[in-house]
């Protein structure tokens, strides 16, 4: 796939900065013309990303940095959400609807992820961090559209 355009945000592990992510990305998303439902969908998505990062990841801990790698392709748009934390012993496990390994959440940020995008991956290794990537397909005629 031909990259079109991309954007890396850092910013600090701290809980107000999901807010900032959800609506760079958004903006930035924009450029497709994804539809209003679809831009929702993104924001979810890279809310419970970079949230799960800083909760999970970070184990909140505000000194940490999180990456967020944006990049357009006329298909579609691919998000990257890096953290350096402490990883995913069992992805498969964390990816179960309702597990969580903090009691006061709800362990449905995977969920989210899965159904608000097109493909999910998930890199992570203990003690050194997780990636975790989504891919939002342009509907096909808008694809179509962008290539002519």
């Amino acid at each position: 796939m031909k990259i079109l355009n991309r954007c890396t945000l850092e910013f600090t592990s701290i809980p107000e900065n999901v807010a900032f992510a959800r609506v760079a990305v958004a903006a930035f998303a924009s450029q497709l013309d994804y539809t209003l439902p679809e831009l929702e969908e993104i924001k979810v998505a890279v809310s419970e990303a970079v949230g799960n990062a800083i909760i999970h990841g970070y184990r909140n801990r505000p000194d940490k940095i999180v990456r967020v790698n944006v990049t357009i392709y006329k298909e579609g748009l691919e998000i990257q959400v890096v953290d350096s934390g402490i990883g995913i012993a069992d992805i498969d496990l964390a990816m179960q609807p309702a597990y969580s390994t903090d009691p006061e959440r709800m362990g449905l940020g995977f969920v989210f992820m899965q159904s608000f995008s097109d493909r999910l991956q998930v890199d992570s290794s203990p003690g050194k961090g997780t990636t975790v990537t989504m891919f939002k397909q342009m509907g096909l005629r808008k694809a179509r559209a962008r290539a002519n």
